[in-house]
């Protein structure tokens, strides 16, 4: 029999799946930065990696880890995450890691390959890994090839992501014009009505 007053409530669990999160994202690019290998973070780690530099309490929770990385390091990019206990996986079409032999690939660790597109019918290809800064912990993504990216994918959650941008005040009305017309235009209506 189960003892309830032993099993965290709701809340509690969901504070110690982002701690599980930061902690799988910390040994990955340890392992990354200890094998020589390069990587970017990107998706909602990288999102919130800038938005707290502003204000930490406006960063969201993100049940994954997305790192890019060039294609022909995969192989060091395995051994290097292999040794720290990740296991590869090739799921749906996507190279991920899932944590240790009861990992699960949606709170697993997913490859993006620089300067690729992410889908055939992208437009455009990702950002180069070399369009990246040194954070506090790990490399991440340059600001500017974070929105690319948002910009570019355009799912819901991008588009919050890019809204999260804006409430801080990381992108303005200076933003739109370093980007394609079409993403310009994504990035304006955003600008235009943050509360659409």
């Amino acid at each position: 029999m189960v003892d309830l007053q032993t099993i965290p409530i709701g809340w509690e669990r969901g504070l110690m799946a982002a701690e599980n999160v930061k902690l799988r994202l910390r040994r990955a690019t340890r392992a990354l930065d200890e094998a020589g290998v390069p990587y970017a973070v990107v998706g909602g780690n990288a999102v919130s990696e800038w938005v707290a530099r502003i204000d930490e309490g406006a960063t969201r929770y993100t049940k994954d880890v997305d790192i890019l990385v060039r294609r022909p390091d995969l192989d060091a990019v395995k051994a290097a995450l292999e040794s720290a206990g990740f296991i590869y996986h090739h799921v749906w079409g996507v190279d991920g890691f899932i944590d240790g032999p009861n990992g699960k690939p949606s709170a697993g660790i997913h490859l993006l390959f620089a300067s690729e597109k992410v889908k055939p019918n992208d437009e455009h290809a990702l950002p180069e890994v070399d369009d990246s800064e040194r954070g506090a912990e790990f490399q991440v993504i340059s600001l500017e090839g974070i929105v690319r990216m948002k910009l570019i994918a355009w799912r819901l959650k991008d588009r919050v992501h890019l809204l999260d941008m804006i409430g801080v005040g990381l992108l303005d009305s200076t933003w739109p014009w370093r980007f394609p017309p079409h993403l310009a235009a994504r990035l304006q209506e955003l600008l235009d009505d943050p509360n659409s």
